[in-house]
């Protein structure tokens, strides 16, 4: 589906090993400011059980999990929305993501430098929400001096969006993102074709010390009262370990790390699945001996566009869905023991696709 995460964040507080973690990509990680200039691209593999348990019962000739693209954003600093530092990249590239993983330093270590001088989660997270908020107001300013003139001639689309955008500035000069301005339903489009940076998901991304993965420290017990109203996630993980355990060559290197530093998995695999629900994704497979694959969707989409991630001519001529619902599927051990037992439903263009549906489509161009 091309869908994007971008990672953001203050220079040097871990963005870029937590990159290379997630994607076993070699980004530049250095300890100076700006280490990254350009936007790093990568694709991150959403880990499932499912899939791996769907291709044990079929045994098929490959196995394709689904995917989501991740971006690596050069560092943001304050002045970054009147083009400080790398700030006028920075936003262009923030502004072509779906969502945005907000990395905040949570470990104190004097051999890696801050670039305000000591360590404040609250703080860092106020510089990057300043930034994005005020180049988000500029971006409401400039739609609104569009319409004002036609407005005042009394074209009624004209003044409803001057009306809507100015309630919207309002909202951003009282310090508040986009994503928490309720627009009314036939305004909701309207304000989804600003891309407001700060009208993006967004999942935080606390950067700690091995100590600290399971209960938190005093960062970030402060940086979660300061986001409570958020209703933002906000998960721990040590990059440092991350990056080491990407570097380990065999599944079985890993599982031995792992095990040693006290850990259930890789914290990267609480990231990645956290990003993929922050975009409002969901899952289904189609399973057969030549391959069993995992497709991404939105949630709530209906069978033929769910048929349509996979060929255009599949949602064309949509006919019918067969499907199996994946507890259905591994308690009786394959389609056919599945469909004898009455498991297998016949859908048509009205079925909204669920998480983890193993599905066949019948269609015809």
């Amino acid at each position: 589906m091309g869908l994007k995460c971008g990672i953001v964040g203050l220079p040097n507080v871990g963005k870029s090993t937590l990159f290379n973690a997630l994607t076993s990509a070699k980004a530049l990680a250095a300890n100076y400011p700006f280490a990254t200039k350009d936007p790093n691209l990568g694709v991150i593999t959403v880990p499932d059980e499912r899939l791996d348990k769907l291709a044990e019962l079929v045994s098929p000739q490959r196995i394709m999990p689904t995917t989501v693209d991740i971006v690596d954003i050069a560092g943001l600093i304050k002045g970054a929305s009147k083009g400080e530092g790398l700030g006028n990249q920075f936003l262009g590239n923030i502004r072509e993501t779906d969502a945005i993983l907000h990395v905040v330093r949570c470990f104190e270590d004097d051999n890696v430098v801050h670039v305000d001088g000591s360590v404040d989660p609250v703080r860092d997270k106020m510089i990057i929400d300043t930034e994005l908020i005020l180049k988000d107001i500029e971006t409401v300013e400039k739609k609104i001096e569009k319409f004002r003139r036609t407005a005042k001639s009394g074209d009624k689309e004209s003044k409803r969006i001057v009306e809507v955008g100015e309630a919207l500035l309002a909202h951003l000069e009282s310090e508040k993102p986009a994503r928490t301005f309720e627009a009314e339903e036939d305004d909701q489009a309207m304000v989804r074709e600003l891309m407001l940076l700060t009208g993006k998901p967004i999942l935080y991304v606390c950067n700690v010390d091995i100590d600290s993965i399971d209960d938190g420290n005093a960062h970030t017990e402060a940086f979660r009262a300061a986001v409570a109203d958020e209703a933002a996630e906000v998960i721990l993980i040590s990059a440092g370990i991350e990056a080491d355990i990407a570097e380990l060559e065999t599944k079985e290197e890993r599982a031995e790390f792992i095990e040693e530093m006290g850990l259930t998995e890789p914290g990267v695999n609480k990231v990645i699945r956290a990003s993929y629900s922050l975009l409002d994704l969901v899952t289904y497979f189609t399973a057969g001996e030549k391959e069993v694959r995992a497709w991404t969707i939105r949630k709530g989409t209906k069978a033929p566009g769910a048929a349509g991630v996979i060929h255009t001519d599949f949602e064309k001529g949509f006919i019918r869905a067969e499907v199996i619902h994946y507890p259905d599927y591994v308690a009786f051990g394959s389609e056919s023991a599945a469909r004898d037992n009455g498991k297998l439903n016949v859908e048509g263009k009205e079925y909204v696709v669920e998480d983890g549906d193993v599905m066949h489509f019948r269609f015809n161009v």
